[in-house]
């Protein structure tokens, strides 16, 4: 693992000296933002699959309500014939899922190497790089113990939060427009037990990212509001056709 991270290192060390021309003592923010685009392109065809998984859910959901009145007496029934139609069509609820699982060893590399302090029995320089005054390695609490809220460190953060609070109402509206137009069946979904309850609070998951940032290293916060506005755009562009979303992309224009 060590010898990973000091790859790893050298790898984020690299990209920022590319950088360094462009964005100066800020390089290696930059060399982390652009790793995580590189991230989302990896990632991108897996979204792409989950919006069509999505949209060809959406579409069998009269399939699914006709199920269910046909089978309202017999629950093992309905689950099995509801698995068929699934099947039959290619769809899996489950297919969301998978861009933020595959994401997830990305962040956690970032937010190891920024909270180590050494790596391969060397001294984590790294962490004295900065975006604008604020250390990569640091947290919200470091920011605020040198200069408050409105210090140095701390409006670095004051823009994170906006941007992440900007990022969030959107995905809010956005989420909410959908469920309204293609809402849940009553009962909710017959291959993923409790998914009725996911569905109530997925509309305000998106403001948890505030959270993420407060708590994480810098480094690993800029991963998480790079990734979060990344989604935003994607799914705005994946899901545009979908119902209830015009009305929401039409006012944030």
């Amino acid at each position: 693992m060590s010898a990973f991270m000091s790859l790893f290192a050298e790898l984020v060390g690299h990209i920022a000296d590319l950088l360094d021309p462009l964005f100066h003592a800020s390089a290696t923010a930059a060399a982390i933002v652009l790793f995580t685009a590189c991230v989302r392109l990896l990632v991108h065809p897996l979204s792409r699959a989950a919006a069509r998984g999505q949209k060809a859910r959406a579409r069998l959901n009269p399939q699914i309500a006709e199920l269910r009145k046909k089978h309202a007496k017999n629950p093992e029934k309905l689950q099995k014939a509801v698995l068929e139609l699934h099947r039959k069509e290619q769809v899996s609820p489950l297919s969301g899922c998978l861009p933020s699982l595959f994401q997830l060893p990305a962040f956690f590399l970032l937010y190891h190497l920024f909270s180590s302090s050494s790596i391969g029995g060397d001294a984590n320089t790294l962490l004295d790089h900065t975006l604008f005054a604020a250390p990569l390695g640091g947290r919200w609490t470091d920011a605020l113990a040198d200069g408050g809220v409105f210090g140095a460190q701390g409006l670095v953060y004051v823009g994170l939060f906006l941007l992440v609070a900007a990022v969030a109402t959107f995905n809010f509206r956005r989420t909410k427009a959908q469920m309204a137009a293609n809402p849940l069946p009553q009962g909710g979904d017959q291959q993923v037990p409790g998914i009725g309850a996911i569905t109530k609070v997925m509309p305000l998951m998106s403001f948890m990212t505030l959270f993420t940032v407060a708590v994480v290293p810098l480094a690993a916060a800029l991963y998480v509001v790079t990734s979060t506005t990344w989604s935003a755009v994607e799914r705005a562009v994946l899901y545009r056709d979908m119902p209830g979303t015009a009305g929401v992309l039409a006012t944030a224009g």
